[in-house]
């Protein structure tokens, strides 16, 4: 593992009463912070539950764009830090003061963003950028070139940091990346991913923290809301169908 725990100093928080301040799982990481205990970690919510926010503040904090890529490169080079990113504050282990004691080249880190890794494969691919994938990205499905860059960048002990990257992704193509992220874990890296996929939170022995209303959470696969509703809605879509879809007139 890199990161022990991300938080925000009290001395660096902005107004409380202004986005994101007023998150609840924002609040909390300026009360007691987010500990990482395990090597693969899934934040889980609903929408506007600020799992997003929060990873892309981890990213920045360790020096990743939030908007991806490898770590040590700008994907848009004049593009200010968010408010979140310039507040957060990241402990180190021993192994990721000496990942970020190395030239910038050679740090190993990769922010995958589903809401803009589509323009950004392009980019590379295009512009045939050093230090990512030599396979041109364009001429593979979504979901296959989201496991071609997995793959490439993905490899060895560093900070991966994901959001929702099951967006293009197929069943099949999640229990890839689940073995990915589990064969990563063990290898002494560190993932931190936040999605909706209960397919990607049963990833073994990983820690689930829930953001909601009252936070931070930490929490089984077994117990987390998104499970439950999957569960019921896959036995018997007509429980939940019946609420959102009007009866033929």
């Amino acid at each position: 593992m890199l990161v022990s725990k991300a938080y925000l100093r009290e001395e660096r928080l902005s107004d409380r009463d202004e986005w994101p301040f007023t998150v609840p799982a924002v609040r909390e990481l300026g009360r007691s912070g987010l500990v990482f205990s395990r090597p693969v970690t899934f934040l889980v919510g609903e929408n506007g539950s600020g799992k997003s926010t929060v990873v892309e503040a981890i990213a920045e904090a360790y020096g990743l764009d939030a908007r991806g890529g490898r770590v040590g490169r700008k994907y848009v080079n004049d593009r200010p830090r968010t408010v979140l990113g310039e507040s957060l504050e990241l402990e180190l282990t021993d192994l990721g003061y000496r990942q970020k004691q190395r030239t910038r080249l050679k740090q190993k880190g990769y922010f995958l963003r589903a809401e803009t890794a589509f323009g950004f494969m392009e980019a590379i691919t295009q512009n045939k950028l050093p230090g990512y994938w030599s396979e041109d990205v364009t001429t593979m499905s979504h979901g296959e070139g989201f496991l071609h860059v997995f793959e490439e960048m993905f490899a060895e002990p560093g900070l991966y940091l994901m959001d929702e990257p099951e967006a293009a992704l197929s069943f099949s193509s999640c229990l890839s990346l689940v073995s990915l992220m589990h064969r990563l874990g063990r290898s002494g890296a560190q993932v931190v991913c936040a999605t909706h996929s209960p397919v990607l939170a049963a990833t073994p022995d990983a820690d689930i923290v829930e953001l909601g209303d009252d936070g931070l959470r930490r929490t089984s696969w077994d117990e987390l809301d998104l499970v439950f509703h999957w569960r019921r809605y896959l036995d018997d879509p007509r429980a939940y169908l019946r609420h959102v879809v009007d009866p033929p007139g």
